[in-house]
């Protein structure tokens, strides 16, 4: 048993050793789009489809050994959906544009020099909220400030990925979806649900 930890514990400073030598920390910017919808719906006949959105921030790139690491990044991510429906017998369409911060941080596996992939939970925090809601003839639109206490402006995520990192340019690609539902209290009159994305950008390496 002593033998196996000795060897356990040589391996582990010859890969820190190793990464300390060929890994670096890295800061970096990026910019992108995300592509997002919802599941798990919860109303009254409602039915959802994807929308684009933006999507840029900063990652820090964290080496742990030679080929692991950890990855946190800051992210204004818009996410939303565009939704059709009835409500009291008469349709009606959606558009939802939701701006998050996220906050994911990353496990990072690199089984080769330029390809790094993901995975990990992420925060989202729900900034702002705006929606077009649409009824025969009559349009609104509505803009919400969500206040301290509301549950729903904090949601738990998990995320993954692939990072290529190619001199100072990478290019990431990015899936998620939502442990928690955008409303709690279960309004039948308010769709319910749960946001999923995928999300493309490309950064830039500071050094």
């Amino acid at each position: 048993m002593n033998k196996i930890r000795f060897i356990v514990l040589v391996l582990l400073c010859a890969a820190t050793t190793t990464n300390a030598q060929d890994n670096k920390f890295g800061l970096g910017l990026k910019v992108g789009a995300n592509y997002s919808n919802v599941y798990d719906e919860r109303g009254q006949d409602f039915f959802a489809d994807p929308k684009l959105g933006f999507a840029a921030g900063g990652f820090l790139s964290i080496p742990i050994a030679r080929h692991i690491g950890v990855q946190p990044e800051f992210m204004f991510s818009q996410k939303g959906f565009e939704g059709r429906g009835a409500l009291l017998g008469s349709p009606y369409s959606l558009t939802r544009t939701s701006n998050f911060i996220d906050v994911p941080l990353f496990l990072a596996i690199k089984p080769v020099r330029y390809i790094s992939i993901l995975v990990g939970p992420q925060f989202s925090y729900l900034m702002r909220q705006k929606d077009v809601f649409e009824s025969g003839s009559a349009t609104v639109s509505q803009e919400q400030v969500f206040k301290n206490d509301d549950i729903r402006k904090n949601i738990l995520c998990i995320a993954g990925g692939i990072d290529a990192t190619i001199k100072h340019i990478v290019l990431s690609a990015r899936f998620g979806w939502d442990f928690q539902t955008n409303n709690s209290n279960g309004a039948a009159t308010t769709p319910r649900y749960k946001n999923t994305w995928v999300q493309g950008t490309v950064g830039y390496l500071l050094y």
